[in-house]
């Protein structure tokens, strides 16, 4: 449509941003503390600075007018914008990055692959996202043109009247100054914008580095509530301490499982669910690649900067505000004492801790007003002078029944958006809640700065103690490793959906809800998409109650342990699942014997478990036309099922990412039915497209071939070789 067209004011762009709702939120978030010399009191006049239905690329076209009518130049802008990665980069000047450092803290990086190409009448340039993940290629013509497009030749030019043929760089800018008449390179402009200002020692006067302060005692462990009870009441299981923490701890990396699962989504499970579950995360599809966090961990940032951020129209450092910068955002039980005492021993920070946790004997029915009196707070805590507070159920206990930490969380971060105060503090998250990755990026894509996973750390140390860890991993390595783990997640997570520093996603919000009321999403997690309707606060805060009852009641299943779980092993007391044992069992003994009617048993277990087990799939019932008073289609009308099944396929799964015996079964069977399997980009081996020795078909040739351009070269065998191609532009 029109309003989708390329260009726009300032820009045209190429990619995606993919923290698109995050980078809105923060905009709207700033409007209370915004103040320019050259807007004055009309500033309240250009608000909003964008608007809801608008494009990725409206939405930064929108922030780019914005910067550069409140003083700052064009490049000036776009480094603030799109920066180049520079947390980890060793080679980078000072001065440069002490700008990026600098101006972190004022404008959160609008990240995901883009070549952008931008103007204000006087200047023209471009620039590549910091992995580079848009080509952008130009050349510079003898008459002096300059011609940039993703591709080479995009305009015949004679080869004689080309002078320069290069292309853009990762996070480098190209720049026309049309009033100079001269091309600016990307040293030249980023070092005279850098050396601009003394941001140094502004810098100096205004952050602070959590790791560089004194350690401070973390509290003493909890001895009026049983760690048992505690574990209980946030729904920890022995699969949680045993198949996902352990190896945490152990080996610093997440626990490998296969791809899948066949439970229940959470709004039709019997079992009480964490919040956490009814949210999916995001990832990359089609136009939009990921990244990988290991090759590429130059251009991936865990840096969080915790308080207020600094008035973004502060042109010449004038701003008091203070900023604390953490190296990654999972905090220690020492690193929240520092943050708490900050206050005490610098001066700098005032720290509210506010309670999440309501009286136990208002039940479900109280969490609705436990969650306004949360806000209320702090609405309160920020008008009152603190800039950083702390979300905190450690008041978990008999009495006391914890709001589950997303939900407090995402309820703080929009109140405060809604009211203009989100930029003047800093949100962190003490919570027994949050174990596994999964949790950790909810909270951050939810507005948490850092979060701090008490009770894991217990559980951990517990368990280090009791000799149910390797004892040649001390105390203090096994917390250690545990947080590297989970920094490793948080970056595996970003890099699917192509994020490459945990400032865009904090708030980003790069998440769909299933299960959940859109009422409910909209009020506590506004903006989030609902793909399915389902349970609101009235059931989230019963399964909350449940698992209270379940931490501090009498059941004697639970006295001395904790529930044994069954989300990802089939076991008697959990989750149901499709491919129960006994499918299993039934399925292998069917292919051992090649029993049609074992089969069909098979079937029917399967199609009875997706019902039980209450897929969506399986809730669906077929109609047939005697139910609904219709006439019969004759059976000569329609399609034979021979005929049907030559239009299936298979999807594009690459030999590599499935073993060999797999890809050659999918090969054989479609080959069999007539319909085609996929070779996925990885191709297949030669060996399988070469004919019988008795000159028939090779039963595993795939018939359709993927061509994955820029990715995997192909032959001119395994081309001809194929009855359909998939080629990827």
């Amino acid at each position: 449509s029109w309003k989708l067209a390329h260009p726009y004011r300032m820009v045209a762009h190429n990619g995606e941003i993919n923290t698109l709702r995050g980078n809105v939120n923060w905009m709207a978030a700033r409007q209370a503390s915004v103040d320019s010399e050259l807007f004055g009191n009309d500033i309240s006049k250009l608000w909003p600075i964008s608007y809801e239905g608008q494009s990725d690329t409206a939405c930064f076209d929108n922030a780019l007018e914005f910067l550069t009518q409140g003083g700052y130049s064009l490049a000036h802008a776009m480094m603030m914008l799109i920066p180049e990665a520079w947390a980890g980069n060793k080679l980078m000047d000072q001065d440069r990055k002490a700008f990026y450092e600098y101006h972190a803290a004022l404008m959160e990086p609008w990240d995901g692959p883009a070549a952008v190409a931008f103007t204000d009448g006087r200047q023209i340039g471009a620039t590549l996202d910091r992995n580079g993940l848009r080509p952008a290629r130009y050349i510079v013509t003898d008459d002096d043109r300059v011609i940039m497009a993703s591709e080479a030749g995009v305009l015949p030019v004679p080869e004689e009247r080309i002078v320069k043929k290069w292309r853009l760089q990762p996070g480098r800018m190209l720049l026309i100054d049309l009033e100079k008449g001269r091309i600016v390179s990307d040293e030249e402009i980023k070092s005279e914008i850098a050396t601009r200002h003394p941001y140094k020692s502004w810098l100096a006067n205004t952050q602070l580095i959590l790791e560089d302060l004194k350690p401070v005692e973390p509290r003493a462990l909890r001895r009026d509530v049983s760690l048992l009870d505690r574990q209980q009441a946030f729904g920890f299981t022995q699969e949680d301490t045993k198949l996902l923490m352990s190896p945490m701890a152990t080996t610093g990396q997440e626990a490998v499982g296969s791809m899948g699962t066949d439970t229940p989504i959470s709004a039709m499970s019997d079992r009480s669910k964490l919040l956490y579950t009814y949210f999916k995360q995001n990832f990359a599809q089609v136009t939009n690649p990921p990244i990988d966090p290991i090759r590429e961990e130059l251009v991936m940032s865990l840096v969080s900067f915790i308080g207020p951020r600094p008035n973004i129209f502060d042109l010449v450092g004038n701003s008091r505000r203070k900023r604390l910068e953490v190296r990654q955002p999972i905090l220690t039980n020492g690193d929240l004492e520092k943050i708490r005492s900050i206050g005490h021993t610098e001066d700098r920070f005032d720290t509210k801790t506010i309670d999440i946790t309501y009286a136990s004997n208002e039940g479900a029915a109280g969490m609705q007003g436990a969650i306004d009196r949360l806000c209320e707070r702090a609405e309160a805590a920020v008008a009152g002078g603190y800039n950083i507070i702390i979300l905190s159920d450690r008041q978990l206990g008999p009495d006391r029944i914890a709001i589950p930490a997303l939900l407090a969380t995402a309820a703080v971060h929009h109140h405060l958006i809604r009211k203009g105060l989100r930029t003047s503090v800093g949100l962190v998250v003490e919570s027994g809640e949050p174990r596994e990755v999964h949790h950790f990026c909810c909270l951050a894509g939810y507005g948490a700065e850092a979060i701090n996973p008490y009770l894991a750390f217990d559980t951990l140390l517990d368990m280090h103690k009791r000799g149910e860890l390797p004892a040649e991993v001390d105390a203090n390595e096994v917390v250690s490793r545990y947080i590297k783990s989970i920094g490793k997640g948080i970056l595996k997570v970003m890099s699917k959906m192509g994020i490459s520093t945990y400032q865009s996603y904090c708030g980003a919000q790069i998440f769909d809800a299933i299960g959940l009321k859109t009422d409910f999403v909209q009020k506590y997690f506004t903006g989030t998409a609902t793909l399915i309707e389902g349970v609101g606060l009235e059931e989230i805060a019963a399964e909350t109650v449940s698992r209270h009852a379940d931490g501090f009641g009498s059941d004697p299943v639970l006295r001395n342990s904790l529930e044994v779980g069954g989300e990802y092993m089939f076991r008697m007391r959990g989750e149901a699942h499709i491919w129960s044992p006994d499918a299993v069992a039934t399925l292998q003994h069917a292919v051992r014997q090649g029993s049609w009617d074992t089969f069909k048993d098979y079937s029917a277990q399967i199609d009875s478990e997706a019902a039980r087990a209450q897929s969506i799939r399986g809730l669906f019932k077929i109609r047939f036309a005697e139910e609904t008073g219709r006439k019969k289609v004759a059976l000569d009308e329609v399609m034979s099922a021979a005929d049907i099944v030559k239009r299936f396929s298979t999807g594009a799964m690459s030999f590599g990412s499935i073993s060999r015996e797999a890809h050659t079964t999918l090969a054989r069977a479609m080959n069999t039915i007539g319909g085609k399997s996929n070779t996925g980009e990885g191709g297949e081996e030669a060996d399988r497209y070469l004919p019988l020795p008795g000159g028939g078909k090779n039963p595993e040739r795939s018939a359709i071939k993927q061509v994955a351009s820029g990715r995997f070269g192909v032959t001119a065998e395994y081309l001809v070789n194929s009855d359909v191609m998939q080629i990827k532009v």
